[in-house]
């Protein structure tokens, strides 16, 4: 198999950790308030409903707290009123790279997002900041009825579905951070397959954090209507910046009966971002939801990708991993609700503490005593790299009913001296042995991501393992 082959999208560390001097036509200024989304949605040219949805979720976001129990001291360090919610440079979505701007194109140059779209990719939109910059599709989808737009296009241009969906998924109330989203959302992902369509290649979304003190709220909703089939990836980098970034997206997917979705991230955020996202799907009657997710970077991560498993025999998965280095808290894990009989879910999670990284594992899955048929399998395996290293695992498991089954399996295991010793023994480095240990480890999974994927995530494993040993 050639390079050519196996390449993707670049998601080395170094390789993001750049930036340029952009000239914004909208800037909405640091602080958050009712001008704040006045501006947004003036920028934007929004319908008033809009304007009223966000400024509705923004004093819901003013009453809910923080978490209390999830990493709260690391969150009490945003400063929400030194963040800056909308940047622009005004322009809509090109369909050619060579009308995108010149400093946002030489960012997705360098990261080979235009190569990776002519290799092999359905449809490719590349955000840069708060807006896309370039959004295209294949014809051939085009003519079937297939709608790949950015969130403000697919509100105007497609309200009767969009509507439909929008924050049904997840509520505003859901959480604090779904609730911010709401009120300063701005990109993201609009897509809408047709019954019994079956896209065969990847549609691919790559969000770009370019600015200090910033913060990107990406609103993605996929809809995969009767019988169809879609698989949708997502990449993200930013640079490195003193100051704290912020990253906070809703992601709504929904899978009408007999459609299959999958929804595939590979998250590589400098460690000064924090990552704070909701995502949940619904599956209805004989329909499947799989989250791949892959957390690699930034400095606390709180992600649990959900599925709600509304018809019978519908079915959930999430296979994830998360690798926390010094200073990095990857607080993962995943929920799958039980609503119909003869549902399933599957969660499959592996992490790996480096240094005195800390991974957590949080789950939650919940069978009520009505439903009988109901399946569910968890597995969550952590290894530790070194002494100082941490990880914890906070399962929550609800089954009733007699009619209904839930296994679980834990493991938390070291890397020894020994494996390392024996390995070094065959020419090996240290670098090299604890790359294969870890690699190792995680090579069930690893193989659940798409080939192009796969080789990154071994290279990317390779470069967190350089002086992890001592």
């Amino acid at each position: 198999m050639s390079d050519t082959d196996t390449q993707t999208i670049d998601i080395d560390r170094e390789r993001g950790n750049f930036r340029y001097e952009v000239d914004y036509e909208y800037d909405a200024g640091t602080g958050l308030s009712e001008e704040t989304i006045d501006y947004i949605a003036n920028a934007k040219g929004e319908d008033e409903w809009i304007t009223n949805f966000r400024k509705k979720a923004l004093r819901v976001f003013n009453k809910l707290p923080l978490p209390t129990h999830w990493a709260s001291r690391d969150l009490e360090s945003i400063i929400f009123d030194k963040i800056r919610y909308y940047l622009s440079q005004g322009q809509m979505p090109s369909r050619s790279w060579d009308e995108v701007p010149d400093e946002v194109k030489e960012t997705f140059e360098r990261l080979g997002i235009p190569e990776q779209e002519r290799k092999f990719l359905a449809g490719v939109e590349a955000q840069f900041d708060s807006e896309a910059a370039y959004s295209n599709m294949k014809e051939a989808l085009r003519k079937e009825g297939v709608i790949f737009v950015g969130s403000s296009e697919g509100l105007k241009e497609h309200p009767e579905i969009f509507r439909k969906f929008f924050g049904k998924v997840i509520p505003t109330n859901d959480n604090k951070f779904a609730a911010l989203n709401s009120a300063v959302f701005s990109g993201g992902s609009f897509i809408y397959v047709p019954p019994g369509v079956k896209v065969s290649q990847p549609l691919q979304a790559y969000f770009r954090i370019n600015a200090e003190s910033f913060g990107q709220f990406e609103r993605t909703l996929i809809i995969a209507d009767e019988g169809s089939e879609v698989t949708y990836m997502e990449g993200c980098t930013a640079p490195r910046f003193e100051t704290s970034t912020l990253h906070s997206a809703v992601v709504e997917l929904v899978a009408l009966k007999g459609a299959k979705l999958q929804y595939i991230t590979v998250q590589n955020w400098s460690d000064n971002v924090f990552n704070l996202v909701t995502k949940r799907g619904w599956a209805e009657e004989d329909a499947e939801v799989k989250w791949i997710d892959c957390n690699i970077g930034s400095r606390l991560t709180m992600k649990y990708p959900g599925v709600v498993l509304k018809g019978k025999r519908a079915r959930g998965e999430v296979i994830s991993i998360a690798l926390a280095n010094d200073g990095q808290h990857q607080d993962t894990g995943a929920k799958m609700v039980h609503q119909a009989d003869e549902t399933t879910s599957n969660i499959v999670s592996k992490s790996i503490s480096v240094g005195e990284g800390r991974a957590t594992y949080r789950g939650l899955v919940n069978m009520p005593d009505h439903l009988s048929g109901c399946k569910n399998n968890t597995e969550c395996d952590a290894l530790l790299i070194n002494t100082n290293s941490r990880t914890d695992t906070y399962p929550a498991i609800n089954v009733q009913g007699n009619g209904n089954s839930v296994q679980h399996e834990a493991s938390v295991s070291k890397v020894s001296a020994e494996q390392i010793f024996y390995m070094r023994q065959r020419g090996l480095s240290e670098g090299e042995a604890m790359s294969l240990a870890v690699n190792g480890f995680v090579n069930d999974l690893v193989r659940e991501f798409p080939m192009e994927y796969s080789v990154e995530l071994k290279r990317l494993i390779d470069m967190e393992m350089e002086g992890s040993v001592g």
